[in-house]
């Protein structure tokens, strides 16, 4: 069976130029199809292909992703998305700590959940602890002044939509943020852990089972199921230690500007596209993007 190699680069940057296509193709013997002239171009490898690699080293100096994904089953019919660092830029709990005052703090537990250094859930509830007292309408003073959408997002959104998709906002933050993003972005739904607020106030607690790595697996999987999918036809992205097994488990996994464990253990990662680059993956066009509403 085939498998497609894609070249994409950063947004802008023209940075596949007519030399990098053709040491490609010297490289494979397979002429390239420019899915976006400049920016993204495919080719057809054997499954056994082994060059990734060597290519990610022959471009290092230059904006360019390099990945292989098979050729059966290119388009996805479920997109299964994190939300904080993957769909916005923020991590939320760490925008609502710097205005309680312990933003370096909440940051500082964060990175190293992200990174796979601590327990996700206990890590949770130690930051979600420090926000105890805080004002309710916090909440809503950082969607409206501190949450901006990754580049490329409602692209993503309309362009998989428009072609039959499903889509799910799967968060191990919090669903005072996920309906948020869900309804400017356009997902079908949105699952996440729920801050308990009590007159008006955070309680520093959350609702219990929390959302983290297992429960992102298991999403993916009942999802798909309740679909009449298999995971073969999903594609997941994320950028954190507890996304890692969603990723693993879809037919397309992408490590979107991850965090060294998730690199290391996922083999679809994108460090310098912005989120149109799942949709390379799939083999669109930038000709077939859909414009957002």
């Amino acid at each position: 069976m085939d498998s497609v190699l894609v070249l994409i680069a950063a947004p802008g940057s023209h940075a596949i130029d007519a030399e990098i296509a053709k040491t490609v193709e010297d490289l494979t013997g397979t002429a390239p199809l420019w899915l976006a002239e400049g920016e993204a171009l495919e080719l057809i490898v054997p499954q056994s292909f082994a060059g990734v690699t060597d290519l990610e080293d022959m471009f290092k100096a230059r904006p360019i992703d390099v990945a292989l994904v098979p050729a059966r089953n290119r388009r996805k019919r479920l997109l299964l998305a994190d939300m904080d660092s993957t769909m916005i830029d923020q991590e939320c709990v760490d925008e609502l700590g710097v205005v309680a005052g312990l933003g370096a703090e909440i940051s500082a537990i964060t990175a190293r959940a992200m990174a796979g250094e601590l327990d996700f859930e206990g890590a949770l509830r130690e930051r979600v602890a420090l926000l105890a007292g805080l004002d309710e309408t916090t909440i809503s003073e950082v969607i409206a002044n501190r949450i901006t959408f990754k580049p490329g997002s409602a692209t993503l959104l309309a362009t998989m939509k428009a072609n039959g998709a499903h889509t799910a906002l799967v968060s191990g933050g919090f669903l005072q943020f996920t309906r948020y993003v869900t309804q400017s972005l356009g997902f079908h739904e949105h699952h996440g852990n729920e801050l308990i607020v009590e007159r008006g106030r955070l309680l520093g607690k959350v609702c219990e089972p929390i959302l983290g790595r297992n429960a992102k697996l298991a999403l993916l999987q009942t999802t798909a199921a309740r679909l009449g999918l298999t995971l073969d036809d999903a594609i997941t992205l994320g950028d954190g230690a507890n996304d890692i097994p969603m990723l693993k488990a879809a037919g397309i996994g992408v490590a979107l500007h991850a965090k060294p464990k998730v690199q290391a253990e996922v083999t679809i990662r994108i460090n310098h596209g912005d989120l149109t680059a799942a949709l390379y993956l799939q083999g669109y066009r930038r000709s077939a993007f859909v414009a957002a509403i």
